[in-house]
């Protein structure tokens, strides 16, 4: 049996280059977890439909799962990198206080989306957030609680 060949690669991850020797098969997901240890991205579905495992490149939300590790180019942002300063991101606060993380297994890639919704002006309304934050699933049912801390960070922000 003939070994698979590796590849030296290095991401920007969370403002920081995360070098690793990789199979080319590896998802971005997979590199996260495995190799760098940053398990805030959860992989659930493996197909692209939960969006459990969104992340930021270069600021907008991508799919981890279906990404593969030698192909990313873009500056990675994952939910360990959006809080600053040892300080959480104002939506972690807001999930918290909303009761918006249920079991939290969709948490991490709500957050992210979260963010880039926020971010990208589409939380101005209940219609925007709920398209922009379509691609990620929740199982608990979450999304009235997700919804009202999207609302309440946003609306912070605009004050």
């Amino acid at each position: 049996m003939t070994a698979r060949p590796r590849h030296d690669i290095t991401v920007e991850v969370n403002g920081v280059a995360a070098p690793g020797r990789v199979d080319p098969r590896t998802t971005l997901a997979d590199f996260l977890r495995e190799h760098l240890e940053l398990t805030g991205t959860k992989i659930g579905c493996n197909q692209g439909t939960c969006g459990a495992c969104t992340v930021l490149v270069d600021g907008r939300p991508a799919l981890s799962c279906l990404l593969l590790a030698i192909a990313v180019r873009g500056r990675v942002t994952t939910v360990e990198g959006l809080a600053a300063a040892g300080e959480p991101h104002p939506l972690q606060t807001a999930f918290v206080e909303y009761d918006a993380l249920q079991c939290g297994f969709c948490t991490p890639g709500q957050l992210v989306s979260a963010v880039a919704c926020i971010r990208d002006g589409h939380a101005g309304d209940l219609a925007g957030i709920k398209e922009f934050m379509s691609g990620n699933l929740c199982r608990c049912a979450a999304y009235p609680m997700i919804v009202d801390a999207i609302r309440a960070v946003a609306a912070e922000a605009e004050a």
